[in-house]
C-alpha cells in the first residue's frame, strides 16, 4: 500500500513538472512509467496477427501513441490517463499496420463478400443466417467457410477498431463505443449517441455465442484463449466466432 502511494505521488509530481514547467525529463519519466501499457496493447493486438508480425515492431508503433497521449492529456479534467492512453496507443499501432497494408487482397475481398452475403441473407430471411446458409450463399462448404473465417481472423487488424462516421461526420472507433461504460474517458462524450445505440441494437441481434464472444472480448478484456475455456471450444473456434460476429456488425452498420 505504501509502495502504491509512493508511486502515485511520484506520478503526480511528474505530471505537475511536465504540464506546468514543460520539463522534458518529466515527460521521459512519464513515458517510462506508462510503458507497460504499450506492452499490454501490443500483446493483445499481436495475439490476433500472423506470426511474422514482430511484437517489438508493435511496441515501437505504440510508443508514438503513448507519447502523443502524454502530450495531449489534461490532468486537471480529472479523467483517468490509462483509459485515454490505451486508445491512443491502440490507434497508433492500427494506423501503422494499415500503412504497411500487409493484408492480402484476396482476404479483404473474401471478407467483403461474406459481409455482403450476410446482409442480403438477413434482409431476405428476416433473421441472422446460419453458417450453413451463409456458406451456401457464397458457394462454399461449411468447412471452407470456417477456414475462410479463420484466414480473415488471422489477417485482420481488430475490425472493431475501424473508424466509422455518423450523420454529422463525427468519426469514432466502434470498439470505443462498447468499452467499459464505467471507465472515465474524456473522449467518450464525443462519441455519437446515435451510433452507440445502433451498435447496441446490432449486438443484441447476434446469436448467443457470438454475442458472448463480443461481450467477453470487448467488455471484459478476456483473450480468445480464455474465452475458449469459458465456452468449452478451441481458440480457433472463438476466433472464427469473433470474425463472424464482426462481419455481422459491419453489415448491419455499413
Amino acid at each position: 500500500m505504501v509502495e502504491l502511494d509512493a508511486k502515485a505521488v511520484e506520478l503526480r509530481g511528474l505530471w505537475r513538472r511536465y504540464t506546468e514547467d514543460g520539463d522534458e525529463r518529466a515527460r521521459e519519466g512519464l513515458v517510462v512509467a506508462y510503458a507497460p501499457l504499450v506492452k499490454y496493447v501490443a500483446l493483445r493486438i499481436g495475439a490476433g496477427l500472423p506470426a511474422h508480425v514482430e511484437e517489438a515492431d508493435l511496441v515501437s508503433y505504440g510508443l508514438g501513441g503513448l507519447i502523443e497521449a502524454i502530450e495531449r492529456f489534461e490532468p486537471e479534467r480529472g479523467a483517468k490517463f490509462e483509459a485515454f492512453a490505451l486508445k491512443r496507443i491502440r490507434g497508433a499501432i492500427i494506423d501503422e499496420l494499415r500503412t504497411l497494408d500487409w493484408v492480402p487482397r484476396s482476404v479483404r475481398s473474401r471478407a467483403r463478400e461474406l459481409e455482403q452475403a450476410h446482409s442480403k441473407l438477413e434482409n431476405r430471411l428476416g433473421r441472422t443466417p446460419t453458417e450453413e446458409e451463409l456458406a451456401e450463399a457464397v458457394g462454399l462448404s461449411e468447412a471452407e467457410l470456417q477456414e475462410a473465417l479463420l484466414e480473415i481472423a488471422n489477417s485482420a487488424v481488430l475490425a472493431l477498431d475501424e473508424m466509422w462516421s455518423d450523420a454529422a461526420g463525427s468519426r469514432t472507433a466502434l470498439r470505443d463505443l462498447i468499452s467499459d461504460p464505467e471507465a472515465p474517458d474524456p473522449e467518450r462524450e464525443l462519441a455519437s449517441t446515435e451510433v452507440r445505440e445502433q451498435l447496441a441494437e446490432a449486438i443484441e441481434t447476434l446469436p448467443e455465442r457470438e454475442r458472448t464472444v463480443i461481450a467477453l472480448y470487448y467488455y471484459r478484456g478476456l483473450t480468445l484463449r480464455e474465452i475458449g475455456q469459458v465456452l468449452g471450444v478451441t481458440e480457433s473456434r472463438v476466433s472464427q466466432l469473433h470474425t463472424k460476429a464482426v462481419l455481422q456488425l459491419r453489415s448491419k452498420l455499413g
